[in-house]
């Protein structure tokens, strides 16, 4: 288990709804990887993620789908992309990603409570 933390520590975490609005191949990534476009509404607006989802997931299978990201880390470049949100996910019995998502449809840009 990790380190117990208070809940002014989570409050710090910024874990938004977003929908994918595109998503392309990444081959320039070491590790196999999709390039993503979110839309997180009117108050953080769209950004872009690097997300090592190609065991579960199409580019073309993620076009509409909601997904639950950090939006406050510091943008990183992977392979010269902008990698702008941690898109979250957990692992399968093979230790690939299944993405995070809302159980029903919500506004882009709800946060995590």
């Amino acid at each position: 288990m990790a380190e117990t933390i208070t809940f002014a520590d989570f409050e710090r975490v910024d874990i938004r709804v977003g929908t994918i609005i595109d998503a392309e191949p990444f081959p320039e990534a070491k590790k196999p990887a999709i390039k993503l476009t979110l839309d997180f509404g009117a108050e953080i607006g769209v950004k872009r993620s690097s997300a090592q989802l190609t065991v579960h997931y199409a580019p073309d299978q993620l076009i509409g789908r909601q997904v639950m990201a950090v939006v406050n880390f510091p943008p990183r470049r992977i392979a010269g992309f902008p990698s702008e949100v941690l898109v979250l996910g957990v692992p399968d019995e093979n230790d690939a990603v299944v993405l995070l998502k809302p159980d029903l449809r919500v506004p882009n840009g709800g946060k995590l409570f």
